[in-house]
């Protein structure tokens, strides 16, 4: 939550904003009691609510209150207003050593003095018992004076160790780190024993400082990869490049000052950060001196090894050559395990090509609409892209500039330094996407009835690449991913019906119509290096199985990687995102899909709830507003069923029971019957009614003659003569008695969710004919004439039952009222928004009916996000493959 300008909190008068962390955000402040400039930081108010993030950030003051030292930055005040926690610290002007830095290595004066300044600083945390476990360039401001260290809010009391592991090496599969933000620090300076998951002291902060001020000599990192993997193997395996070759005037005592901060065993490290300010202090009082006494030791040790040297090489040669050999063939670096700081679960995770970033589709009950976040592998910190409300199903080009993804039945891209998003075609539902090198995007447009489409990733008209084997049953292909040729493909051949042997992973060529099945599977698969195909079994394992891309052939026994992935049946899909052998992200647990049927008063306090939480979708009150339709996703991925409620009685009865999926049921107009639509028969395009108390036999109404394209129920109109459905994302109308289907509304643009007005002469529908989904009016049924409602998004359109308002929720999730006045001509008023709604969105279209309003207009019944107390993290492995390889 960003505070503006004049906002107070306390005495303290927000000015301007400083900067924004993991742990908070920084405000620049005018203390008005004292007049003078404070740094005021926040804990943003959506993680308030995180009884981990709070912990820390409550820490972090107790920290600093016991910090008193010219080189630590100053705490003044704590307070807690409108249920925003904040800490008050003296305002440091000057710029971060991690900014200096961009400019190139420190003359060697400064290195000696601000390196003395932040190894007295730290002396002074760890005479108080607090181990700072961040120490970085970013954590250390330059000032006029000298520096400042900043950021205690990983700091921890020294004691207990065993606490304050964050990375879990050469530990078993089965048992990763159970708590959530356990990956604390940043990897290019973190220790081995904290890459490591063991016991931290003081030495550990010893070894970071090494680190920088290695960097301050030589503007290089001590520790380099093009992988966080390769970073941490680094720290375990190997030494820096030596500052002698890097920087050759340095000090050689201060070569050795730095090389000890670094060593890998800690008791071979300086033992105290006392000790490191006095050797550098004693450094710079010698100066020339002390390099110059090194340099002649050097020289008459060099003349005592000469001869010695010259007899020894052929020996060292071949034992050098052997041990390298060795190394080669059977070191490989450890397969560790650890839990992503990111303070939600998600719906869709997918890695950057160079395995660092990795972009989510969050899902939390507290972010109202489906967005993306990127959050930096190692990092405590994530970021959402402006503009991507709605987004799902994000991809990376393959120099990982730009991301695409879908929003508003468009596929669209977005560079991730900035810029405005792009529209580059039509894609009313799109299930996946993936981006080769020759600037082609190979993407699915649709949920069902499609097959896969290329367009240029400038944009343009997609053409279809492959088509549905209707003989095999398939309902979609989805989920495709580039071989690295950049011609051959992956993708998901999915059938929704149940039947495990329709479902499966294919192999596609863009010169070829010909496909090579692969492997059954109930959901994606990924292609990495150094030749893995990775894909969930039995819906339950995550496994890798030997893959050569030359001859595209699977070989030997799928390896279980692992039995914790989020698994989404409605739309058959593992959460999970692979790069190479090195990396492997998964989204752990199993109720990502599940909400509550939850009412709320117009000022969006919850007054009730129906049932507990289950896999619910589609929800719609009776008639009479005493009971509730829902459709209910099977968990296995097998189907679903139709569900009413009845909250007078605390009852709830099951309509159908075939092992089809049955979706999106509505009520007759007079309450009697359920309308829905359902795939049975191999046909999603046929819709049948039943007597709503389960009574008699289940009555196909009308077909579309579409096998495999959905027909969402959308409306019965108040006079019983007209059935409003989805077909091709256009709208359609059965009636009932003749089963005449005809289209209403046939457009360049998708139309959804069309509702009829009480007094049966107005609809509400939603469009992106503008490019963004709005909510229109329309006479009805003829069509003539149309009216914008919303402004700047909207979608899900409700009426009020004496048609005096018309409902619908913005982009950003609010509930929005509009006034509206029905006759022979359509009146609308300005949208008022309600209050900001929590409603479960999951990473499939955006729901048909997600809420309905009673009668009154007084009470809204939302499938609301259930969050959990302890959310489901996101597990990330690193070298994977190293296991298998070995």
């Amino acid at each position: 939550m960003a505070l503006s300008p004049g906002v107070r909190l306390g005495p303290y008068e927000i000015l301007d904003a400083l900067g924004a962390g993991g742990m908070g955000e920084v405000y620049r402040a005018r203390d008005t009691r004292l007049e003078r400039d404070v740094a005021v930081k926040i804990l943003p108010g959506e993680f308030s609510a995180d009884p981990v993030r709070k912990q820390r950030f409550e820490r972090e003051a107790k920290t600093i209150s016991c910090l008193n030292h010219p080189h630590i930055c100053m705490l003044h005040d704590v307070g807690s207003q409108d249920g925003i926690s904040y800490l008050v610290m003296e305002c440091v002007e000057g710029e971060t050593l991690a900014k200096r830095l961009e400019k190139g290595p420190l003359p060697l004066e400064q290195v000696l003095k601000y390196g003395m300044q932040i190894a007295d600083a730290l002396d002074r945390a760890h005479l108080s018992g607090v181990v700072h476990r961040d120490l970085k360039p970013g954590n250390i401001m330059l000032t006029s004076t000298g520096t400042k260290l900043l950021d205690f809010g990983l700091a921890r009391p020294t004691l207990p160790a065993g606490s304050l592991a964050t990375v879990t090496a050469s530990a078993p599969r089965q048992a990763p780190l159970t708590q959530e933000g356990l990956v604390v620090g940043t990897f290019q300076y973190m220790s081995p024993e904290q890459v490591e998951g063991k016991e931290l002291d003081a030495r550990s902060d010893i070894f970071s400082l090494g680190a920088v001020l290695y960097e301050m000599l030589t503007g290089e990192r001590a520790f380099q990869g093009k992988s966080q993997l390769s970073v941490a193997t680094a720290i375990l395996e190997k030494e820096p490049a030596p500052i002698s070759a890097v920087k050759p005037m340095t000090p050689p005592a201060l070569d050795h000052t730095i090389k000890k901060c670094l060593a890998k065993i800690a008791d071979e490290r300086w033992q105290s950060a006392s000790d490191v300010a006095g050797e550098l202090k004693w450094i710079a009082e010698t100066g020339s001196q002390a390099g110059e006494m090194g340099r002649v030791q050097t020289r008459h040790k060099r003349r005592q090894l000469a001869s010695w040297l010259l007899t020894a090489t052929s020996f060292v040669l071949a034992v050098a050559a052997g041990a390298a050999w060795w190394q080669a063939s059977n070191r490989r670096p450890h397969t560790m395990y650890f839990h992503a700081a990111v303070p939600f679960a998600a719906n869709y995770v997918a890695l950057s090509p160079d395995g660092w970033v990795l972009a989510i589709v969050a899902n939390s009950a507290q972010i109202s609409n489906n967005m993306l976040w990127l959050y930096e592998v190692g990092s405590r910190r994530t970021t959402s892209l402006e503009g991507t409300q709605g987004a799902s199903f994000p991809f990376w080009s393959p120099d990982g500039k730009f991301i695409g993804f879908f929003a508003d039945g468009k596929l669209k891209k977005l560079e991730v330094s900035g810029g405005q998003i792009q529209v580059l075609c039509d894609a009313p539902n799109g299930r996946g996407g993936t981006w080769n090198r020759d600037g082609v995007i190979l993407f699915t447009p649709d949920g069902l009835g499609t097959g896969l489409y290329r367009v240029p990733s400038s944009g343009g008209s997609p053409v279809e690449l492959t088509k549905l084997d209707v003989s095999r049953f398939e309902e979609s292909h989805r989920n495709p991913m580039f071989l690295p040729d950049g011609k051959h493909f992956l993708y998901f051949a999915a059938n929704f019906s149940g039947k495990t042997d329709s479902s499966a992973i294919f192999l596609g060529s863009l010169d070829s119509k010909e496909r090579r099945l692969l492997v059954n599977a109930m959901s994606q698969a990924a292609y990495a290096e150094p030749g893995y195909l990775v894909y969930l079994r039995d819906n339950k394992t995550l496994v890798a199985q030997p893959f050569d891309r030359r001859s595209y052939v699977l070989s030997g026994e799928p390896h279980p990687l692992s039995d914790d992935v989020l698994y989404l049946p409605q739309v058959l899909l593992a959460v999970f995102s692979v790069s190479g052998g090195e990396m492997l992200v998964t989204q752990t647990g199993k109720s990502a899909s599940l909400s509550q049927l939850t009412w709320f008063d117009r000022s969006g306090k919850p007054t009730g709830t129906i049932g507990t939480p289950e896999s619910y979708f589609n929800v719609r009150l009776s008639p009479d507003g005493r009971r509730v339709v829902v459709d209910q996703t099977d968990l296995s991925g097998r189907g679903g069923d139709i569900w009413i409620h009845d909250p007078a009685r605390g009852a709830r009865t099951r309509l159908t029971f075939d092992a089809s999926s049955n979706v999106t049921p509505m009520w007759s107009p007079d309450g009697k019957q359920i309308l829905f639509s359902s795939n049975r028969n191999r046909s999603w395009g046929t819709l049948y009614l039943k007597n709503a108390d389960g009574s008699g036999p289940e009555e196909e109404v009308a077909s579309t003659g579409e096998d495999t394209t959905l027909a969402n129920v959308w409306d019965w109109s108040p006079d019983g003569k007209s059935i409003l459905f989805e077909k091709k994302n256009e709208l359609w109308s059965v009636s009932p008695p003749d089963r005449v289907v005809k289209p209403l509304m046939q457009a360049k643009w998708t139309v959804r969710n069309a509702q009829v007005s009480p007094d049966g002469r107005w609809m509400a529908y939603t469009s992106n004919e503008t490019g963004t989904m709005e909510i229109y009016v329309s006479a009805f049924p003829g069509g003539n004439g149309k009216w914008q409602v919303s402004s700047g998004g909207g979608q899900e359109p409700r009426w009020r039952k004496d048609g005096k308002e018309l409902f619908y929720l913005s982009v950003d999730g609010k509930m929005m009222a509009a006034p509206v006045k029905l006759g022979s001509s359509f009146e609308a008023g300005a949208p008022v928004a309600l209050f900001q709604t929590h409603r479960r969105q999951p990473v499939s279209l955006p729901e048909v009916f997600s809420y309905d309003v009673s009668g009154d207009g007084q009470r809204f019944l939302i499938l609301s996000k259930v969050d959990e107390a302890n959310v489901a993290p996101i597990a990330i492995t690193l070298n994977w493959a190293g296991e298998k390889e070995r």
